[in-house]
């Protein structure tokens, strides 16, 4: 896990890498990577490449970067990690690839000498990649399904610059700081900045799941890489004869990979303690499980502490609680703040709890982020459709659709989202919107000036944003309850999941050194459970799904009312 950056030139008449500024953006990540640091430019000042280490595998000099292939035809900077690089490895050695390192970023530079950006659909992990073909003086940029590592690109100046923070390309010197009012108007309507905007107008994100070639001086478009299956690493569980169980089961497997000590984040919800329950099943040694105990929810159905504890002890597992006071709130805000990549109306849990994780010496910890995404967890998947269908029963009634401002203000004036139930409710994006939306659009020009607002709602739409994720045919209405819970999934694991959760998952875990693994978000796992019609979770609950795969846990969880991961900040 780390910070990669780089600046390539695209034309003949540029200067060469400014050595400076590739340093400048490189350290300013240095919190993502306090292990080490490394730089390359090529002999001819076209690229320069950038890295800060978080050493999580092959802890040794040889897995150093930027890397180089053994000839010095190709040269990567990686963050993340690939789960599956020793069966990858493994492949390419009786293939007569042979190794000098035991770093996934050498099974990388060898997986794209043999196989180019095809490679990509082999990958199990989290990653953005950049990687350079000297010979064909080719960048390939790259980013994983979920996007749950990121990637942003300035391009300007006769150069294209990118990086792991906006906020690193900031530090470099060579970019506009202009806000761009898309980012600023997408930030407002869902408290994030929807990709591939972000709050600059100069930078924007990979999107997730693409890649992209340079070559030639032209930035190409980015390009789909379909997670697919193939010869022994298939995706559709009941091809490979796995059950459920054993998919989850796989997975975090899978996500314990690791040359350093693992720790799980432990609330009192169903995501955390599943994720405990299988890390406990999977390793040979009980893990360590990580639990905060606010001082002002002590005594209260808040306080995940107590029912946390006791998940820890029926596993078995090394506990620890950490307890925070009002102090350490006031402490770190403003680090938090500063840590921010992009504006957010989330994260500040996560940057807690990251904290916490890395005063005790772990450099990774496994999260249940994503369980509600893959399960049905949120209200959302019972409310959209059911909001969907009555703005549509209410939008036939002759003279409802003029009257429904007035009438709306007069019924529920402390709900302005009322107000929008006809215009945008008729749709499953539009009724997804206005159940997850923060502000409606009518409302941004009293916050941030007619002007932007303007600019910025005509380069933005919230409602069709979320309708491409979903199948043809799936905008208007789905005729099958499947159908509707399938399209919410698809739109809380991006407009939600993508856009908020991993993105402040990784600025609140980087910003103190710490690789945060979602084992619920994964291809893989989506793809089995995908399969199996998202049974038992859609006809009987998460909680049931949840209990089928880890039978272990105590009765009381399953009692417990479903809760956040709430945090005393009104407080």
């Amino acid at each position: 896990m780390c910070g990669i950056n780089g600046i390539l030139r695209l034309t003949d008449v540029a200067p060469g890498v400014d050595c400076r500024e590739l340093r400048r953006t490189r350290d300013a990540m240095a919190s993502r990577g306090p292990d080490g640091m490394g730089e390359w430019i090529s002999p001819d000042g076209e690229i320069g490449l950038g890295h800060r280490r978080l050493a999580i595998i092959d802890l040794s000099p040889a897995g150093l970067q930027p890397m180089t292939s053994d000839d010095g035809r190709y040269w990567i900077v990686f963050n993340g990690e690939i789960y599956n690089y020793r069966q990858l490895r493994e492949d390419l050695v009786r293939g007569g690839v042979s190794f000098r390192s035991q770093s996934d970023t050498e099974v990388l530079l060898a997986l794209y000498a043999r196989e180019g950006w095809r490679m990509l659909q082999r990958l199990r992990g989290m990653y953005a990649m950049a990687l350079w073909d000297s010979h064909e003086r080719r960048l390939m940029l790259a980013r994983d399904p979920y996007g749950i590592k990121p990637l942003y690109l300035a391009e300007g100046d006769g150069f294209l610059r990118f990086a792991s923070q906006v906020k690193a390309l900031e530090a470099g010197g060579a970019i506009s700081r202009e806000a761009d009012p898309a980012g600023v108007v997408g930030f407002l309507l869902w408290g994030s900045v929807p990709e591939p905007w972000t709050i600059r107008r100069s930078v924007r994100a990979l999107p997730a799941g693409t890649f992209l070639l340079v070559e030639g001086g032209r930035v190409g478009a980015p390009r789909s890489h379909r997670f697919l299956a193939s010869s022994g690493e298939g995706l559709d569980a009941a091809a490979r004869g796995e059950s459920l169980s054993q998919a989850f089961e796989d997975s975090v497997r899978a996500h314990l990979v690791a040359d350093v000590p693992v720790a799980v984040f432990l609330s009192s919800g169903l995501d955390s303690s599943l994720i405990a329950a299988l890390a406990r099943r999977v390793l040979s040694e009980p893990p360590t499980t990580v639990t905060l105990q606010f001082d002002l929810f002590v005594r209260t159905p808040l306080d995940e502490a107590p029912l946390a504890s006791e998940v820890a002890r029926v596993l078995g597992t090394r506990h620890i609680e950490r307890r925070v006071c009002r102090r350490d709130f006031q402490d770190l805000w403003p680090a938090a703040l500063a840590a921010m990549d992009q504006p957010s109306i989330d994260g500040f849990n996560t940057y807690i709890i990251s904290r916490a994780v890395h005063e005790m010496g772990f450099k990774v910890v496994l999260s249940g982020l994503g369980g509600d995404e893959l399960l049905g967890g949120y209200d959302t998947f019972r409310d959209v459709p059911a909001w969907a269908a009555w703005s549509r029963r209410m939008r036939s009634l002759p003279g409802l659709g003029a009257a429904w401002p007035l009438l709306s203000a007069f019924l529920r004036s402390y709900k302005p989202k009322l107000s929008g139930f006809l215009h945008f409710g008729g749709s499953l994006p539009g009724a997804y919107f206005l159940r997850r939306g923060f502000f409606l659009p009518r409302e941004i020009p009293s916050i941030i000036g007619q002007e932007v607002a303007r600019e910025g709602l005509a380069a933005y739409d919230p409602v069709g944003d979320a309708g491409k994720v979903l199948p043809p045919g799936g905008v208007n209405g789905v005729k099958s309850s499947t159908g509707a819970w399938e399209a919410v999934h698809r739109m809380e694991s991006t407009m939600y999941m993508r856009n908020q959760l991993l993105r402040d998952s990784d600025w609140a875990s980087m910003a103190n050194s710490l690789e945060l693994r979602v084992p619920l978000v994964d291809a893989r796992l989506q793809e089995a459970v995908a399969t199996a019609g998202f049974e038992p979770a859609l006809s009987r609950g998460k909680a049931e799904a949840v209990r089928e795969v880890v039978p272990e846990l105590p009765v009381a969880l399953w009692r417990r009312p479903k809760t956040g991961f709430a945090i005393p900040i009104t407080q």
